[in-house]
């Protein structure tokens, strides 16, 4: 790519969307095609067929996603469902009828078997049960995969897919209900010290071990492989390195500067008992993290004040 190419970022207004168009600004590409829903609803083919259409995009990341934690997932799972199969399949099939010289589909790592080995390598796609928690936003997903690997093999097309870990960064959801582990922490950390309150409630036991990777990490990942990776095997994106859920609010604990008792209610669910990317495969191609957890938690943080501060 060179800095004049149009780049469509689907979903530039989320968090990874907005990573990846920070990151792209940064590194000195200027013809970014951004659409907000108002402008641009993805759920509508046919305006997603007219936006290809009109604006003949050179390359695309798919970053459009409807997405949520354990009781968002477990409570709304035909939305999850049919909401991202229906972006990612609009926004796919219109790069393919549209000329696109190369496209990234952003998976998740959520896409494999609920017991894959550890860390987890791409190969273990496909080959066992999922964690049923997510599965709808995972067979979404796998299917995303597919139909670009579908595409590469018929058509050519140079479709990538890559998938990240746990994400966390400004532009985060944040909202109690419908948000991921570690944002849901932050939040409730940061309400049990403004509230005075000795104890701050977590779902699960804390033994669970997670990796998470800032998003801005992540969107220099993915501009590197725009740049650097042409197969259609998928490839993981993360840090290499996990925590358990316990250590990990013990560090939101001490960024936020609460001094109070973590309180786990082992009657509420887990998830998958670990998920660590196999990492080998991205580093082995010349990239590598940059943002510590701890100072990642602490960029989070400070967002996230911003943002209560200043709702709009």
């Amino acid at each position: 790519m060179n800095r004049d190419t149009k780049i469509f970022v689907a979903g530039h207004r989320g968090m990874v969307g907005s990573g990846i168009v920070r990151s792209l600004k940064a590194k000195g590409f200027h013809h970014l095609l951004l659409r907000t829903r108002a402008e641009l609803d993805l759920l509508d083919a046919r305006a997603v067929r007219a936006f290809f259409d009109s604006e003949r995009p050179e390359v695309v990341v798919d970053a459009a996603a409807r997405v949520g934690g354990i009781v968002a997932n477990s409570e709304n799972p035909v939305e999850f469902l049919v909401e991202n199969l229906t972006i990612q399949n609009n926004v796919i099939c219109s790069a393919a009828g549209h000329g696109v010289r190369k496209l990234l589909f952003l998976g998740s790592s959520c896409i494999y078997p609920k017991l894959a080995p550890q860390p987890i390598p791409e190969s273990a796609l496909l080959t066992g049960p999922l964690e049923p928690t997510n599965d709808a936003y995972a067979l979404a997903k796998i299917a995303g995969i597919k139909l670009c690997q579908a595409y590469a093999a018929e058509y050519g097309k140079n479709f990538i897919s890559a998938m990240p870990t746990n994400l966390y960064g400004p532009y985060d959801n944040f909202d109690l209900r419908t948000s991921h582990v570690l944002p849901a922490l932050i939040r409730k950390v940061h309400e049990a010290k403004v509230s005075g309150s000795a104890q701050v409630p977590i779902w699960g036991t804390g033994n669970p071990r997670r990796e998470f990777l800032h998003v801005d990490d992540l969107a220099d990942a993915c501009i590197f492989l725009l740049a650097h990776y042409d197969s259609p095997e998928i490839v993981n994106i993360g840090c290499g390195e996990d925590v358990t859920i316990r250590e990990l609010a013990q560090t939101v604990c001490d960024v936020v500067g609460y001094r109070g008792e973590l309180a786990f209610d082992p009657t509420k669910p887990d998830g998958t008992p670990r998920k660590l990317l196999d990492m080998r495969k991205l580093f082995s191609l010349g990239w590598k993290p940059t943002i510590s957890l701890h100072d990642g938690i602490r960029n989070a943080y400070e967002w996230f004040l911003g943002s209560v501060k200043d709702p709009a």
